[in-house]
C-alpha cells in the first residue's frame, strides 16, 4: 500500500527570512520557535550510556521491546509518577525511536487507510494530521475533542489523538474530560491516542494560571508529577486498558530529544502487534540509549531541575510579552506561551519580532494563523535577551 502523500505548512524553512533579519540585530537573534532541549542531559543519563557502550546490548542486536531493566524502569515510571499499574489494566509497552515516529506511524500501525476517520483537535501538532494523510485515511479537526458530540456521531472514526497537556496550548484536560472522550470511543470502537508527552510539565496552581481539576492539590509553588490525568489512570480508563494507547517522550522531562527515547503503552492487543512490526522494519531503540532511557525514567530529582528551570523560564516571557502588549499567562501545562497575534496576523508579528531580533512560532504551523507560539526551551540567557527587548520596546 505505502505511504500516501501529505500536505502541511509545518515547514520551518518558511521562517528562514526571519531569522535571517533577527540574527543581524545587534547581540543576536533570540530564538524561541523549534521547541528543542538546549539543556545537558541528567548526568544519570550520561554515565548509563557509557556504562552500556560495550555491554552484550551493544555489540549484539537489542530487543524490540527494550531489557528487562528497561521494561522495569517503565513500569516503575507510571506506577510512581503517573498512578498507572500497567500489569493490572492489562497495558503492554514498546519503546520506539523518538515520539515523532510513534505519532507519524500510529494511523498506519492501526491499519487505518482509505475511509477511515481520525479525530484530531483544530490547534495542535501539525504531525498528527501527517500522520494521519500518510495512512491515506481522512483527518477530521474538531474545536475540542472533549465534546465528544462533535465527532461521535461521525461516519468512519476509528482513532481520536487527544494532547494534554497541549502543544502548543498549554491546555490540560480533566480525569473526567478524558473518561468521557475513552468512553465515547470505545462505544463506536475507535482508539484514544493520547500523546502526553508533556505530562510532567505541569504549571496549575501557579500565579496566574487558571484553576483546572487536577489529581491531587497543588500550592502556588507545588511541584507535581502525578497531577495532569493519564488516560491509563482508573479514572479514566476504569482499569481497562483495551481501546487506549498512551505516547510519552523523555525528550523534555530530561533533555533527551537527541537520544530518541520514547514509548507507546496500553491496549496488550495493539501493542502486540505493533511489536512485531517494529522488529521486522528495525524500529528498536539501540542498546546502549536503553540503559540511558531506564536511567532518564528513574532520575526524578533531574526531572524537578528541568521543571524548575522550565517554570523561571515561562514566567520571564509571560511578564515580558504582557509589557510588550501580549496576553500571555502562565500556560497550564506543556512548554510554551501560547499569545493572540497583536495584529491577528501570525506573520505580521513575525515580522514586527524579528526587526527586535526575536523569533517565535508562527500560529499557521499549528492550524491558528492569529496566533503566536513562544518556546521556553532556551538557555536562560536567550530567553533574558528577549525579555529585555520585549520590555524596552513596551
Amino acid at each position: 500500500m505505502g505511504f500516501h502523500a501529505f500536505s502541511s505548512p509545518y515547514d520551518w524553512g518558511r521562517i528562514a527570512e526571519f531569522k535571517t533579519i533577527a540574527s543581524a540585530v545587534p547581540g543576536g537573534m533570540a530564538d524561541l520557535s523549534v521547541g528543542s532541549p538546549v539543556d545537558p542531559v541528567p548526568a544519570s543519563v550520561a554515565g548509563a550510556l557509557a556504562a552500556a557502550s560495550d555491554a552484550p546490548n551493544a555489540h549484539g542486536y537489542p530487543v524490540t521491546v527494550g531489557t528487562k531493566d528497561l521494561q522495569d524502569a517503565i513500569a516503575e515510571w507510571f506506577r510512581h509518577l503517573r498512578g498507572v499499574d500497567l500489569k493490572a489494566v492489562g497495558a503492554r509497552v514498546v519503546p520506539t525511536v523518538g515520539s515523532k515516529e510513534g505519532v507519524a506511524l500510529m494511523a498506519s500501525l492501526l491499519h487505518l487507510g482509505p475511509g477511515d476517520v481520525v479525530v484530531q483537535p483544530r490547534v495542535s501538532y501539525p504531525t498528527y494530521e501527517i500522520g494521519t494523510q500518510l495512512a491515506g485515511a481522512t483527518v477530521l479537526k474538531v474545536d475540542d475533542v472533549a465534546d465528544v458530540d462533535s465527532w461521535a456521531n461521525e461516519p468512519g472514526v476509528k482513532a481520536v489523538w487527544v494532547n494534554s497537556p497541549c502543544n502548543p496550548s498549554g491546555e490540560v484536560l480533566s480525569a473526567a474530560q478524558m473518561a468521557g472522550i475513552v468512553g465515547a470511543a470505545r462505544r463506536i470502537g475507535a482508539v484514544v491516542l493520547s500523546d502526553e508527552c508533556y505530562a510532567l510539565m505541569d504549571w496549575r496552581g501557579m500565579e496566574g494560571t487558571p484553576a483546572v481539576d487536577s489529581n491531587e492539590p497543588a500550592a502556588a509553588n507545588a511541584f507535581s508529577l502525578t497531577a495532569t490525568p493519564c488516560a491509563l489512570s482508573d479514572q479514566v480508563c476504569g482499569g481497562d486498558a483495551s481501546g487506549v494507547l498512551v505516547l510519552y517522550s523523555l525528550s523534555k522531562q530530561s533533555n533527551m530529544a537527541g537520544y530518541r527515547t520514547a514509548l507507546v503503552a496500553g491496549d496488550a492487543a495493539l501493542v502486540a502487534e505493533m511489536i512485531d512490526y517494529r522488529k521486522q522494519i528495525g524500529q528498536i531503540i539501540p542498546g546502549p540509549v536503553q540503559a540511558a532511557m531506564a536511567a532518564g525514567l528513574r532520575d526524578v530529582v533531574s526531572v524537578h531541575e528541568q521543571w524548575e528551570r522550565y517554570r523561571r523560564r515561562l514566567a520571564t516571557l509571560v511578564d515580558a510579552l504582557r509589557a510588550y502588549g501580549y496576553d500571555a499567562h502562565m500556560p497550564q501545562g506543556a512548554l510554551y506561551v501560547w499569545v493572540r497575534a497583536l495584529s491577528g496576523d501570525c506573520w505580521k508579528d513575525m515580522a514586527d519580532l524579528a526587526e527586535l531580533g526575536i523569533v517565535p512560532s508562527p500560529g499557521e504551523f499549528y492550524s491558528a494563523p492569529e496566533y503566536l507560539r513562544f518556546a521556553a526551551t532556551a538557555t536562560d540567557a536567550v530567553v533574558d535577551l528577549a525579555a529585555e527587548r520585549l520590555r524596552n520596546r513596551a
